[in-house]
């Protein structure tokens, strides 16, 4: 009877209710699609509840290791207010059937509101949504804010514009640990703001690494403290396309409120052309014959001046960028790197990770998902379908593979392939309608998202 909140009952007979009724009523219902990527367990029942955004309140639970005051979740809850209630200006009459107030109520185990997300960081939660509260409970505030990205995906509205959530309970948590985006900033100049919205909606689809890679042979935008003349004479434009140390911060602590990890490339000892133009005597001198042929090669080993500069600038790298990891894009590799797998066919690369991980070593798999394998149509269903371990090991060496790295804009298919679990996410037919709703979410979030096949979004393109 929900739905009938907005007629005015006064002139109608009964049998004009009864016939009102069977009109109306199918306007309220909604097949909720789900969740983007698929939680690991997610029940959910057609008995909903109305979401009044003035009687709408986040807080802490009186257990909870975090109360306010947390920089990560205050900012949290300020940013998915504005999700949950998309139209809701502030001024909009109310077209609500009660206005009973409905609690969110966060409980976390640990303070790390002013840390940053790291290698081993929970992501784990679980949520529980009933009539008037929903209770969010995780390990960490990175968890935390994965399940609000999940609540926030649960809110849908009728068709005259209310809001609403079905009862619903979802444990959850990622099957992989390293789940990446990688942006080349060197071959193609990417602006500040355009790299913070690509974190936000890394956030969304629950990736939690952006894989910068900063700097290659084109360009060395980075501008470094210590050696100012590597983006003066290196970068692309020395003061229009470049990174300064304030614009790093600034993506470091915007994907630090997201719980994403950010980890620079700075590839060496290959891939530093740009190097060269701003340090003198860095790269080695090729020769044709015993004739200098002006062309520069890699960093060139035989000088002691290479040493002392590659310590000096990957000390400050390392006291920018509070990771605790550094991508150094080559292959000369000790025992305690973590191997990235970043091109070939399936073979080739199932061949890599059974080589790799048979050795001891750590692997990201980024092979499926690397910019050259988009083509025609719907090719997500080939990103989708990606089996990470599906290769020749041992159920130890499979443990090995830590996670993925996508760097195509399909990387929605493979968000759901990272995070959720494989046996429960192995048809691209049912994926195909929770992944066009969540489309359609981008959308009106302001991601600029690919459609995956011909249609349209009920909110197409708003404030973009």
């Amino acid at each position: 009877m929900e739905a009938m909140g907005l007629v005015n009952f006064g002139r109608y007979t009964c049998s004009h209710l009864y016939l009102l009724l069977l009109i109306v009523l199918p306007l309220g219902q909604h097949t909720v699609e789900g969740v983007w990527p698929l939680p690991q367990s997610f029940t959910s029942s057609n008995e909903r509840y109305p979401l009044n955004p003035q009687a709408f309140y986040f807080g802490y639970g009186s257990q909870s290791a975090a109360q306010r005051g947390c920089s990560v979740l205050d900012a949290a809850f300020i940013r998915y207010y504005s999700l949950i209630f998309p139209d809701y200006t502030g001024n909009d009459v109310l077209r609500f059937f009660e206005d009973k107030p409905f609690h969110i109520e966060i409980n976390v185990d640990h303070d790390d509101c002013e840390s940053y997300p790291h290698e081993d960081s929970s992501e784990k939660y679980n949520l529980s949504v009933s009539a008037g509260q929903a209770s969010l409970n995780a390990e960490t505030v990175w968890g935390a804010v994965r399940g609000l990205e999940t609540f926030s995906q649960l809110v849908y509205q009728d068709d005259f514009g209310s809001y609403f959530v079905n009862q619903t309970e979802i444990d959850d948590f990622p099957r992989f640990q390293f789940r990446g985006i990688l942006l080349d900033t060197s071959r193609h100049f990417i602006p500040v703001h355009a790299i913070l919205k690509t974190l936000d909606a890394m956030a969304y689809s629950k990736f939690n690494v952006f894989h910068w890679h900063i700097v290659d042979d084109p360009s060395f935008p980075y501008q470094s403290q210590t050696f100012p003349d590597l983006s003066r004479k290196g970068a692309f434009h020395p003061m229009t396309h470049i990174y300064t140390q304030s614009d790093v911060r600034r993506v470091i602590s915007h994907a630090r409120l997201w719980g994403i990890r950010v980890l620079p490339e700075f590839d060496s000892p290959g891939h530093t052309k740009s190097w060269g133009k701003g340090q003198p005597d860095l790269l080695t001198p090729c020769y044709s014959g015993a004739t200098p042929s002006g062309a520069f090669g890699p960093v060139n080993p035989t000088l002691p001046s290479t040493y002392k500069f590659m310590a000096t600038l990957l000390k400050e790298v390392s006291l920018v960028f509070p990771d605790s990891y550094i991508h150094l894009g080559g292959d000369e590799i000790p025992k305690n790197t973590v191997l990235h797998i970043w091109k070939g066919t399936p073979a080739n690369y199932r061949k890599e990770l059974s080589k790799m991980t048979k050795a001891g070593m750590r692997v990201l798999l980024a092979a499926p998902w690397y910019i050259n394998h988009i083509s025609y149509g719907q090719d997500w269903h080939n990103y989708y379908n990606v089996q990470p371990l599906n290769f020749s090991g041992t159920a130890e060496q499979k443990k090995l593979v830590i996670g993925g790295e996508v760097c195509m804009p399909r990387a929605s298919a493979a968000a759901e392939r990272l995070w959720s679990d494989e046996q429960q996410t192995s048809s691209v037919e049912k994926a195909f309608p929770r992944l066009q709703d969540f489309r359609c979410k981008l959308v009106r979030r302001g991601i600029r998202a690919e459609p995956l096949y011909v249609g349209h979004c009920k909110h197409e393109y708003q404030g973009v």
